[in-house]
Formats: C-alpha cells, sequence, structure tokens
C-alpha cells in the first residue's frame, strides 16, 4: 500500500516539474528575475510533493534534484541572441538508426535554435522540428533488416569487412538520386555542412572548399582525431573496437598499438576508401583526393565526454557533447507505468539489444536460455522482441518497441540487459541503471569492457552464456549494493557539467559559421604528413650525423694511437 502511495505521488511530481519545464523553456532569453520564479516553484513542488518513503530514496532525490538544476539552467538561457538563422546541411547518407538518433538530436537543438536544417539520411523522418527537413535517400543496402549481425561475431574486423563491398556500389547510385543531385548543386547556399565522420567518405564532393564540420557518432575514434592533429597514445587510449584491462600490460599495450595502426589501415588504405575513392573519381574526375579534402573540416562533435569516458587530451576543434540525446524521463504509458509499478519491491528487469540487433536474428539457443532463465528470477521482465514467443513466463512482458529512456529512467527499473551499443551505455549511465552487457559486435565488446571496468555492471560473452550464468549475472548485480552505488556516481557526475551539451554543439556549431570556418580552432599538425609529424626526418639526420661523427672519430683515434704507439716489427734473424 505504502509503496502504490509512493508511486502516485511520485508521478504527481512528475507531471509538475514537466508543466515547469515547458515555462521553463518559455522564458529563455527573459530576465534572471523571472527565472528564480520558477526555480522558486520547483522548489515548492520538490517539498510538496515527496514523502518521506521517497526522500529516503537516494536515487530519486538524485534525479529530481539534477532535473532542478537543468531546468534552471534552461531558463537562464546561456547561449547568446541568434545573430541569423543559418542553413545547415547535415549528410548521413550511410549509418545505422542509432547514429541517425544522435544526428537528429544535434538536428533538433539547431532547429530550436532557430536554424533551418536540411539532413539527408536513408530513415525516413523523425524530426517534429518544423525547421528540420529530413530527406530519405531510399537505398536501404546499409539497414540492419537485411543482415544477422550474430553471423558477423567471427569476423576480425567486428563486422566492418562487408562495408567494403556494400559502399562502393552505393556510391554511383547515390549520385544518381534526383534529391541528392539537387543537394549537391546547391551546396553553396549552405551556411555549413555537417557530415558524419564514419564510413561517409562518398559525400565528401560536396564540402570541398566549403566550410564543414563532422560528427563523430562512434564516439572517440583515434584515427579521426589523428587527421584533425591530435594523435592519441595507444598506452592509455582504445583502439576502435576493444578496451584492455588498466593500466595496460606489454602484451595489451602491443594489441591496442597494433589496433590503432591496423584498422585505421585496412579500413582507409586498402579495402574501403580506396573503393570509395575509384568510384568518386569517375563521377568527379576534377577532384582532389577524398582524404585531402577530410583534413579541411574545422571542427567535430565527439559522442563522447570524460564523465561517461577515459579523459582524454583534446584540441579546440574537438568538442565532447557525449549523451546529448539523453533526457529526463517522461511518464510512461499506462499499461507499462502498471506493469513496471506492479512489480513491487523486487523491481523490474529490462532486456533490450537496440535499434541495431534485431532480437529475432538471436540463436535459438541463447533465445531459450533466456526464456528458462527468466522464469527463475522474482522480478518482472520487460524484453523488446520483435515478435511473440511462446513459452514465456508470466513475469515477462514482450513488445516490439519501447521507449527505452523513460524506462531506464523509472525509479523501479533496476537493471538493463543491453547489447553494449554506445548510445544505450550512455541513457544507463545517465538513468543510473547498472547493467548487464551481452555485446554482438564492432565497438560493443569495447563498451561493455568499458561497463565492467567502472563497476557499474558485468560484461558477459554469448558463446559463454547458460542459464545459470545469466540467472546468477542479474542477481549479483541486482543484489551487490556497489553496482547501483557506481552507477548513481557516474550519473551524478554526467548530468554535473556547466552547460548542457546541446548547448555546448550549438554554440561550437554557430562560432564555425560566425568565424568563416574557425581557422584559429585548427592545429597545424593536420598540415603534416606522418614523417614530419614524428620528426622521422630529424631523427634520420641526427642518426646519420651521428654515425659519421663515431666513423671520424674512430678514425681520428686510430690515427692518434698509430702516431703514439707505433707497431714494433720483429726483424727475423737470419
Amino acid at each position: 500500500m505504502f509503496h502504490t502511495r509512493r508511486k502516485q505521488k511520485e508521478l504527481v511530481l512528475i507531471s509538475k516539474l514537466i508543466q515547469l519545464e515547458n515555462q521553463a523553456r518559455q522564458l529563455r532569453g527573459s530576465s534572471t528575475l523571472r527565472a528564480t520564479n520558477v526555480c522558486r516553484q520547483l522548489g515548492t513542488c520538490s517539498v510538496k510533493g515527496t514523502s518521506r518513503g521517497f526522500a529516503r530514496d537516494q536515487k530519486d532525490k538524485m534525479r529530481v534534484t539534477f532535473l532542478l538544476v537543468a531546468l534552471a539552467a534552461v531558463a537562464l538561457g546561456k547561449l547568446a541572441p541568434l545573430e541569423r538563422p543559418y542553413k545547415i546541411l547535415m549528410l548521413l547518407p550511410v549509418g545505422s538508426k542509432s547514429h541517425k538518433g544522435f544526428f537528429t538530436s544535434v538536428a533538433d537543438a539547431l532547429g530550436e535554435r532557430g536554424h533551418k536544417v536540411v539532413m539527408l539520411s536513408s530513415y525516413p523522418a523523425s524530426s517534429k522540428n518544423a525547421n528540420v527537413t529530413e530527406i530519405d535517400h531510399g537505398l536501404k543496402d546499409m539497414h540492419h533488416d537485411n543482415y544477422n549481425l550474430f553471423e558477423s561475431r567471427d569476423d576480425p574486423s567486428g563486422g566492418l569487412s562487408v562495408l567494403s563491398e556494400l559502399i562502393p556500389v552505393m556510391v554511383k547510385r547515390l549520385y544518381r538520386i534526383p534529391e541528392v543531385k539537387e543537394l549537391y548543386e546547391k551546396r553553396k547556399t549552405f551556411d555549413l555542412i555537417i557530415v558524419d565522420h564514419m564510413i561517409n567518405e562518398m559525400v565528401y564532393p560536396f564540402v570541398h572548399e566549403r566550410t564543414y564540420m563532422t560528427i563523430s557518432a562512434f564516439g572517440m575514434d583515434a584515427c579521426h582525431s589523428a587527421v584533425l592533429g591530435n594523435v592519441q597514445n595507444p598506452a592509455y587510449v582504445s583502439g576502435m573496437l576493444e578496451e584492455y584491462p588498466s593500466p595496460l600490460s606489454l602484451k595489451h599495450r602491443f594489441l591496442n598499438l597494433m589496433q590503432h595502426i591496423l584498422m585505421p589501415f585496412y579500413l582507409r588504405h586498402w579495402s574501403l576508401v580506396p573503393k570509395i575513392q575509384q568510384e568518386i573519381s569517375d563521377i568527379f574526375p576534377d577532384l582532389p583526393p577524398l582524404l585531402d579534402i577530410e583534413r579541411n573540416q574545422s571542427l567535430t562533435l565527439i559522442n563522447s565526454h570524460f564523465s561517461i569516458d577515459v579523459a582524454l587530451p583534446l584540441l579546440p576543434s574537438q568538442v565532447a557533447v557525449g549523451a546529448i540525446h539523453c533526457r529526463p524521463a517522461n511518464p510512461l504509458p499506462k499499461n507499462l507505468e502498471a506493469w513496471i509499478s506492479g512489480a513491487g519491491p523486487e523491481g523490474v528487469v529490462y532486456f533490450s539489444l537496440g535499434t541495431v540487433v534485431r532480437g529475432t536474428t538471436m540463436p535459438v539457443v541463447y533465445r531459450d536460455m533466456f526464456v528458462e532463465a527468466f522464469k527463475r528470477l522474482k522480478q518482472r521482465v520487460i524484453w523488446k522482441y520483435e515478435e511473440e514467443l511462446e513459452g514465456v513466463s508470466d513475469n515477462v512482458l514482450i513488445q516490439k518497441w519501447l521507449p527505452q529512456q523513460d524506462i531506464l529512467g523509472h525509479p523501479n527499473v533496476r537493471l538493463f540487459i543491453s547489447h553494449g551499443g554506445l548510445l544505450s551505455t550512455q541513457e544507463s549511465l545517465y538513468h543510473g541503471t547498472p547493467v548487464v552487457a551481452l555485446p554482438v559486435f564492432a565497438d560493443q565488446p569495447k563498451n561493455a569492457m568499458a561497463i565492467q571496468k567502472r563497476g557499474v555492471g558485468v560484461a558477459l560473452v554469448w558463446e559463454e552464456l547458460s542459464v545459470d550464468l545469466i540467472v546468477n549475472s542479474i542477481q549479483e548485480v541486482m543484489n551487490n549494493p556497489k553496482y547501483n552505488r557506481n552507477a548513481e556516481e557516474v550519473m551524478s557526475v554526467v548530468r554535473d557539467q556547466p552547460e548542457t551539451p546541446r548547448e555546448r554543439a550549438v554554440f561550437w556549431t554557430e562560432y564555425v559559421v560566425r568565424h568563416q570556418g574557425a581557422p584559429r580552432l585548427r592545429s597545424p599538425a593536420a598540415k603534416l604528413s606522418w614523417v614530419e609529424f614524428l620528426m622521422l626526418d630529424v631523427l634520420l639526420v641526427l642518426h646519420v650525423v651521428a654515425y659519421v661523427a663515431f666513423c671520424v672519430l674512430s678514425r681520428v683515434v686510430r690515427a692518434v694511437k698509430g702516431r703514439l704507439f707505433p707497431r714494433r716489427v720483429k726483424k727475423k734473424k737470419d
């Protein structure tokens, strides 16, 4: 009974906070006094709406506190008045649905600011902002519906080798699409072009001799960082696909160095980019090499932040906007709210493999393990799965689509069984929900290891799964208080920033336009070759000088020694 009353009070509080958030948004650009009034209302709400039981729940208190701070920041409005609305073209011809979601978060932030955004992708429109126009080019070659990503687990490239077969074929087809041709002809009418840095070299003809920047939805990519002139140290910066225990041993530093060298070489100089270059050269014969055009980018927005990742040295042209897509939880639909609230003190386990890995492609042997494991749990389970399943127990709710952030932000959701995708990982950290990670491909094993290193969950391997291991892992994370404590600590750090990632992204995007490409942000190292950057030519000269000096000195020493100590030749007696 107490639990039900507490939930009702929480819902009243959440509804009140959402109403006040809308009021706070209307205050952007208004006086500090009016913003202070909103903060006072928020403070009153927090006092009247909380019971003693709710106050004891530290996780809920932290969520409310950070929401109050966030709403106050929205009310105060840190961005300067808009000079004029800019026309911005965002290009994501190749990318996963999660990358599209990250792009949409940036597009919506720019649209809310008043800019006119046109976004090209392979997905239907999803933005509700009137200033954001989306164009679906219609090429579905890279859509996850066409592939079983579980079959790519044995690929040493993490499933990326298939790209060299699919993407070059898309190039000619892309530039034959009328909407794409029209965008290309109008590219000079845009104030700024934004490109996804990962495997989208095919649109570099758009940005030739234009002001452009990139978005790294993939997170920190050491190769991309090197292009900007910031070479990351493989002694502690992870490669593209693997994360090793810290501090790195000699073996792991060697393996990490191989990742830093071999993966970029494979994708950029051996398999993928050369094939794209060949197709682009056929269409645009006078265009400079694609990798030369790439060096002209003004700035990149990185889906990373020291609060949720490793602290790394960044250039002024590298702006961390990690978790830009994360937000406070909204009220759930009535059926979901009733299911989660009705779970009682045991709580709820949420299981999802994200937007890229379809649950229906999961091998039957693993699927049956989860069905059996969930039967042994006291908790209720919400399982994102695209089809109905037979034999599931009454404590399992299966749905094709679920509002993930609203579920993770619910105080009665105690565990997230995840594939370890970057965006899902960030959402779990933002909402302070511990994780059992089961990575499938690409960077997911790296993210899963990072979850385990932070102490906010455990990482499992599909090939080692058993019913007992699933049950024991769930119980370990839910019953050991260190995981929840660490998750709440990370949540507090993620939300403790001087400005929101959205504000940061908008400011630096506008900065690039205001300053005609912002050349002062660029590192001189970006123009250097590897020989110049590593000073190999200088080292060669020093070695030659040292060798010549050694040879000369050796001859001088032998000559002096011969003068001072002439050899005595014994004459043979007759």
